[in-house]
């Protein structure tokens, strides 16, 4: 496992990228992951608006306005927040890298690249307000297109920040010792691990959902595109928790690989996830493994404060609901221009991914719950849910076979 692409370069090509250290490898493939479902969520706006689906947005916006000091303000105080950061980085990277969340979360830097930072992004404002003033020497009203990429930026960030608040609210609500760990351990650790996809998708699907009525984009055209960009970020955002070892790992997987998965090499069926980011130590109760540290006679590196392994090893879930998210992409991607009742794509995947998320909690590692006298996980509810949704809105929207 790669707790930070700093891992990967070192035992990968054995180079010691220092700064590296500051990507945490989870981080990176959830932007890899935003990225691809941008990219997806774009060519399918382009197609919809091809077709005369998704109305073109022409917005009014003024130009050669005079510039208020709070842009001036905004901009300085982020080039000061930056310039912080990295001069102190550059200066000082042993210190700073000794805990990169930490740092970058802290008051820690150096004043003289705040001043340095500041100035810099002052005159860059001042040259983009020079710039406008030569080109609208009077303020007038103008009208632009939104392009699908605009719009597709636009989602991907409204996805990405309620996504993100949505899957950390879920998470701590998920078990009373979340919600007491959250408020009396408060750290940096606290804000950035613990996440439960599902509170992602409901705040996150919301508010996107809200995007497109309040942009005149028609909700189930709209659902379709976002649907089909979703189920394949969130396929490749497991990536990121395989690589990195969060924890999103199965239960302990205690039988021989059958003959019909010889074939495959041993991963596939059982991992034992040595370098896990969370340095995972003891015995799991739920999971049925004991963290242990990496002994020098293993075929394994050793990374500082994340040499331990499982024992024995789980069934690597990351990867199985990696393969049936792409599934499921790829199946609906190749329908999706035969199916002309919008909002059945988008209904598909609640549907299809309900059903994935169920099953793979039956070897995962999660706290139950208990709602009305059935003992269940969380995700496990929701998943039916989606299930029953998906399933219903499926049959409704095709059946009513008309936009939204």
């Amino acid at each position: 496992m790669y707790p930070t692409l700093y891992h990967a370069f070192l035992d990968l090509f054995g180079m010691e990228v220092g700064f590296l250290k500051l990507f945490n490898s989870f981080g990176f493939f959830v932007v890899i992951a935003f990225l691809t479902g941008a990219y997806i969520l774009k060519l399918e706006i382009d197609r919809k608006t091809q077709e005369g689906v998704i109305p073109v947005l022409i917005k009014k916006v003024k130009r050669g306005e005079k510039p208020s000091l709070m842009s001036f303000v905004s901009n300085s105080l982020l080039g000061a927040l930056l310039g912080f950061k990295f001069l102190y980085l550059v200066l000082d990277s042993g210190d700073a890298l000794a805990n990169p969340p930490a740092f970058l979360l802290s008051f820690t830097g150096s004043w003289f690249g705040a001043i340095i930072g500041a100035a810099l992004f002052y005159w860059l404002r001042a040259q983009e307000v020079k710039k406008e003033a030569k080109e609208f020497p009077k303020e007038v009203e103008v009208e632009y297109t939104v392009t699908s990429k605009e719009h597709a930026s636009n989602i991907a960030m409204t996805a990405a920040l309620w996504g993100f608040l949505g899957a950390k609210l879920f998470f701590i609500v998920e078990d009373p010792d979340h919600i007491i760990s959250f408020f009396t351990e408060f750290s940096v650790d606290s804000i950035l691990s613990g996440l439960t996809v599902f509170g992602g998708l409901i705040l996150g699907g919301g508010m996107v959902l809200y995007y497109f009525k309040k942009h005149g984009i028609p909700v189930f055209a709209g659902a379709d595109a976002a649907a089909l960009a979703y189920i394949l970020s969130y396929g490749v955002g497991r990536i990121g928790c395989q690589v990195s070892g969060d924890g999103d790992w199965g239960i302990a997987n205690k039988f021989p690989k059958p003959d019909w998965l010889s074939w495959a090499p041993d991963w596939i069926w059982a991992y034992d996830y040595p370098n896990n980011v969370n340095g995972v130590q003891g015995f799991s109760e739920k999971g049925g493994y004991i963290g242990k540290i990496i002994s020098p006679d293993m075929n394994y590196p050793i990374f500082d404060g994340y040499g331990t392994y499982l024992d024995p090893a789980v069934y690597p879930t990351p990867i199985y609901e990696l393969f049936m998210a792409s599934a499921i992409f790829f199946l609906l991607w190749m329908v999706r221009k035969r199916i002309k009742a919008f909002g059945v794509i988008f209904f598909l995947v609640l549907f299809f991914n309900g059903i994935e998320r169920f099953f793979i909690e039956k070897i995962r590692v999660n706290e139950e719950l208990t709602l009305f006298g059935i003992e269940a996980t969380q995700a496990e509810f929701i998943a039916f849910s989606l299930i029953l949704a998906g399933l219903i809105g499926a049959i409704w929207r095709w059946r009513k076979n008309q936009v939204a």
